[in-house]
């Protein structure tokens, strides 16, 4: 039973950030760990509110009120297990979620601060880690076998609740190590590496195979993939990059923003490892910030990653552009009620590094230097409003300027999964949104063959591709006409009813 006036006997804390001058000078992540004091008060705050909104707001459909409220009475074994009941891996989630969870607290709902969900959630996912990650392999073999494309949160997530069920599942990963862009896309300074292996060592011991290095659809075809298993999930993200037709755009030093933080991430794994490395793109061309003006074209987690990155490498100085108004600081209820996800402004731990923001502009131009490299942006102010669905960007007359350039990221959004020869050997199409439909069994229009996770709804929260993991999962072992039901997510959004 939470405690019902915990609310009113403490107020919203989180840890503080380690200090700025300090952290932009490693890469390690920028929360230390919370007190287990602090931990405890702020689970009192989870009051006792009959219908527990915060359900709703997760698509895993986290038991929040439960474990908080173990943790309120110290129980944390309890808490671990509750929290591991639906959830494959806290220990990400409580990093690099959004927490629409908090958004629906119904704390909001009485003018009060919500829970710490997300602070509680990764402090418990931490004390587990701490005793070590306990395997838990199947009691016997199913005899069925399936491969698993993609070795993001949504095939990881997938592949462990097949394990755990008896069948033999391998991970296939075109890169050189396994995490998708947990690996790569997401900075150590957000998520420390240490944290997939640790949970990698937990699955291989539950008898997940991982082949890292393998281009499936080109190193091994798709019909040797089913030729060797019985079902197949696609779990390939939603990598294809958004672009501008911007005057310029062809222009040296205008990269996506990806391209930027993989690069990144490559030199942090090889510094960790005792190699060398420079930032550069596939083709050698370098992507180093440092000591540049870098012009971030974009306003959300991956511009903030790119912030983050650009003082890590010692940028000259950093603007960030959006190309709608500064949000406000506090939920509109007429425009977003409680519980809905709310427009404001959201403020990362990168924008207390340094930077500028810069609302409600557009580029016009990207200016060459003269050489083919780029210089400068030339932006105007804009305004923008919806019309029939339709976003209408008008420039406002004379508010054209130009901002130092010479590394330019666009972070502008995703347009789904990228075109493969995978996709064409399995008879598979991308739809309008460059997504992967599906059926409400998780199956595409391929018989044995799944999708689930960023390739099929599309770039998103990283608690919606574990949910949709585990979802597909569930499907995948009905298919293989296993024993047992496996525990799929209970938020309806996260069980398709019709093709998408």
């Amino acid at each position: 039973m939470p405690d019902p006036n915990g609310f009113l006997r403490y107020g919203r804390q989180l840890p503080a950030r380690r200090p700025v001058p300090v952290r932009i000078s490693d890469w390690r992540e920028v929360y230390p760990p919370a007190g287990e004091e602090l931990i405890r008060e702020q689970a009192t705050r989870c009051m006792d509110c009959g219908v527990p909104f915060c359900h709703d707001g997760c698509p895993l459909g986290n038991r929040i009120p439960d474990w908080n409220d173990l943790v309120r009475t110290g129980n944390w074994a309890a808490a671990v297990e509750s929290l591991h009941a639906t959830n494959n891996f806290p220990e990400f989630t409580g990093r690099l979620c959004p927490a629409p969870c908090e958004a629906a607290c119904v704390l909001g709902l009485g003018g009060q601060q919500p829970v710490t969900i997300k602070q509680v959630e990764v402090e418990i996912a931490d004390a587990a880690g701490a005793r070590g990650l306990t395997p838990r392999p199947a009691a016997a073999p199913s005899g069925r076998s399936v491969a698993v494309v993609g070795s993001g949160p949504a095939g990881l997530a997938a592949a462990q609740q097949l394990a755990r069920a008896g069948h033999a599942v391998t991970v296939y990963e075109r890169d050189d190590a396994i995490g998708g862009l947990l690996r790569y896309g997401i900075p150590d300074f957000k998520l420390e590496k240490r944290h997939i292996d640790a949970r990698l060592a937990q699955l291989r011991a539950e008898g997940v195979v991982f082949r890292a290095g393998v281009n499936v659809g080109v190193d091994i075809t798709a019909e040797q993939l089913r030729a060797q298993h019985d079902a197949v999930l696609l779990a390939c993200g939603a990598l294809q990059g958004r672009d501008t037709d911007t005057p310029g755009r062809q222009l040296r030093g205008v990269h996506q923003a990806m391209a930027h933080l993989v690069a990144a991430n490559r030199v942090v794994a090889a510094a960790g490892a005792g190699r060398p490395a420079l930032a550069t793109l596939p083709d050698g061309t370098p992507i180093d910030a440092a000591g540049k003006h870098v012009v971030i074209i974009g306003g959300g987690d991956t511009a903030a990653d790119c912030l983050g990155v650009a003082h890590r490498q010692g940028a000259a100085g950093v603007h960030q552009l959006d190309l709608y108004p500064q949000p406000p600081r506090a939920r509109d209820e007429d425009r977003d009620p409680w519980p809905t996800w709310p427009w404001i402004l959201r403020e990362y731990p990168a924008h207390e590094e340094g930077g500028e923001r810069v609302f409600a502009v557009a580029v016009q131009e990207f200016v060459d230097d003269g050489t083919g490299a780029v210089r400068a942006v030339r932006i105007a102010e804009v305004t923008v409003e919806k019309r029939d669905g339709q976003r209408i960007v008008t420039v406002v007359p004379g508010t054209e300027r130009e901002l130092p350039a010479d590394l330019v990221l666009l972070a502008i959004g995703f347009e789904g999964t990228e075109e493969q020869p995978l996709l064409a050997q399995l008879g598979v199409a991308r739809n309008a949104r460059g997504a992967v439909d599906s059926g409400a069994d998780w199956q595409t229009e391929a018989d044995g063959v799944f999708v689930a996770g960023d390739m099929h709804r599309g770039a998103s929260l990283i608690v919606w591709a574990i949910a949709e993991g585990r979802a597909a999962a569930a499907a995948i072992h009905t298919y293989l006409n296993g024993i047992g039901t496996l525990p799929a997510p209970v938020h309806p959004a996260a069980q398709p009813l019709t093709a998408r």
